[in-house]
């Protein structure tokens, strides 16, 4: 039995703010119970809900020298589906109703968690072999454990894992700042450490110092060596390329599954989605106002409204689409440019345009249930998850061939009768459009074909049982059995 500690800032069920949370809860309840002891440790953030706060179990306390500063941490944890999550406990550090605030204020925080983490290992009497890191609020784990962890022989031998979710959040500031805050000597802030131009940088740590670096597609895994898509860390990303591997993340199929969700007005499955997916579309269309019509191509886009996303290439091309046959309906929040833009296209096309600037958990199933085809044109996405979504949902998804869109988006291909659905590849308003206009001519033309594609679609296995296979053989590599 290997024991494996995973080290973040938030988990579902207790807190989440992305997709970071969705992995953190799911992956370690499918890796195999019998091979692995997974453990989770977290923040205990006062904004946690008091059901969950209600249900900790105090385990210990101590306090810890953080440079010039001497700091309680206080240790409780929960057992859930199997598996034990512990949380650090400082109210000074995670207090407030936001896991994040001001970047500066979140360094100091996250060089605390990091430190705690370490520290609490003989005191829960927890060994890890592996300790998972994700993300760069994580990022100083590798780098004391180098440091003023590595004396003693409780941590001598500990791996280590540095899973980067979106490497455009790097934890950077200024090198005296960060010297300051997480007590390293300046040995470790030079160009091939922590140094980052002038900043101080806690993920570029994290990377320099972990054993294996993994991310989430093979394709963004091959991005991130690049100038474009390499936040300025590419030459340290081909540099580690020997131990950079890239693994897709799953979705749980227990909250993602059309026969059973009960958030949706009607439950189908791959079998009888022809006559019972369209009571979701007819239930949308009246619970948002719009036509009632079940022949229109129904078109579904739930997202964070920022650049990152595509939605300057909508913006550009919304009106030309809006003159299509087709209705569209958008769910998420975000940058108030893109907000607005909904808004304005809701008022000037009330049938068949619906704009929801807020987020709802049953609003988006009942999207991934109702909708035919499903928008995602990212500029980058590591990952992605609402496209795995909405194939799980037999809704076809049009993206960009970026990241994990292109990893797991197979392209409609009209002479072999392939694909899952359709994709483009330059980041081209007008390159979107005509997608979009190719997947309206089948939905419209060509019915049957349409069908089979959903029929692929919902076929696709994205468990998160096929990620945690590939972590598990991670994991036998790094420790050579």
């Amino acid at each position: 039995m290997k024991n494996v500690l995973f080290v973040a800032s938030e988990c579902v069920p207790f807190i989440k703010t992305g997709g970071l949370a969705d992995v953190v809860g799911s992956l370690p309840k499918s890796l195999n119970k019998d091979e692995f002891d997974v453990r989770v440790i977290l923040p205990k953030y006062m904004c946690i809900s008091s059901e969950w706060k209600d249900k900790m179990e105090y385990v210990d306390s101590f306090y810890m020298d953080l440079c010039w500063r001497r700091q309680y941490v206080g240790i409780l944890k929960i057992v859930l589906d199997g598996i034990t999550f512990y949380f650090v406990d400082n109210e000074y550090y995670f207090s407030g109703p936001k896991p994040y605030g001001d970047i500066r204020y979140d360094l100091e925080k996250f060089a605390f968690f990091s430190r705690a983490v370490l520290s609490a290992l003989p005191v829960i009497g927890f060994r890890p072999d592996i300790i998972h890191c994700h993300d760069w609020q994580s990022g100083l784990v590798p780098v004391y454990l180098n440091d003023s962890f590595r004396a003693g022989d409780f941590y001598q031998g500990i791996k280590t894992i540095m899973t980067i979710h979106n490497l455009k959040f790097q934890g950077v500031w200024d090198v005296k700042t960060i010297k300051d805050i997480a007590g390293l000597s300046d040995y470790y802030f030079t160009d091939d450490k922590l140094k980052d131009y002038d900043n101080g940088n806690y993920l570029k740590g994290g990377i320099v110092y972990s054993d294996f670096v993994t991310t989430v597609s093979d394709t963004y895994a091959e991005e991130i060596k690049t100038p474009f898509y390499g936040e300025g860390l590419d030459g340290l990303m081909r540099a580690r390329s020997n131990s950079l591997f890239g693994i897709v993340n799953g979705i749980d199929y227990t909250l993602f599954d059309p026969k059973t969700d009960k958030l949706i007005e009607n439950n189908y499955d791959i079998d009888n989605f022809r006559k019972e997916k369209i009571k979701n579309k007819r239930a949308l269309q009246k619970r948002l106002g719009l036509k009632q019509d079940d022949k229109v191509m129904l078109i579904g886009i739930v997202s964070r409204l920022t650049d990152q996303k595509g939605f300057d290439l909508i913006d550009c091309v919304m009106d030309e689409i809006c003159q299509d046959a087709v209705q569209i309906v958008v769910l998420g929040t975000g940058d108030e440019k893109y907000e607005n833009m909904f808004r304005h296209f809701d008022w000037k096309y009330q049938d068949s345009v619906s704009a929801n600037i807020y987020y709802s958990e049953e609003l988006s199933h009942q999207i991934y249930a109702a909708c035919d085809a499903f928008l995602m044109p990212s500029l980058f996405e590591p990952c992605g998850l609402s496209q795995l979504m909405s194939l799980k949902y037999g809704t076809l998804p049009i993206v960009r061939e970026t990241g994990g869109l292109k990893d797991t988006v197979i392209p409609y291909n009209e002479y072999e009768g392939t694909g899952t659905g359709f994709s483009f590849a330059n980041y081209n308003a007008h390159e979107m459009m005509a997608t979009i206009r190719f997947a309206e001519r089948i939905f419209y033309d060509k019915k049957r074909e349409w069908n089979k594609m959903v029929d692929r679609a919902m076929a696709c296995d994205y468990s998160w049982d096929n990620s945690a296979k590939k972590y598990a053989e991670l994991y036998h590599r790094l420790l050579g059995f």
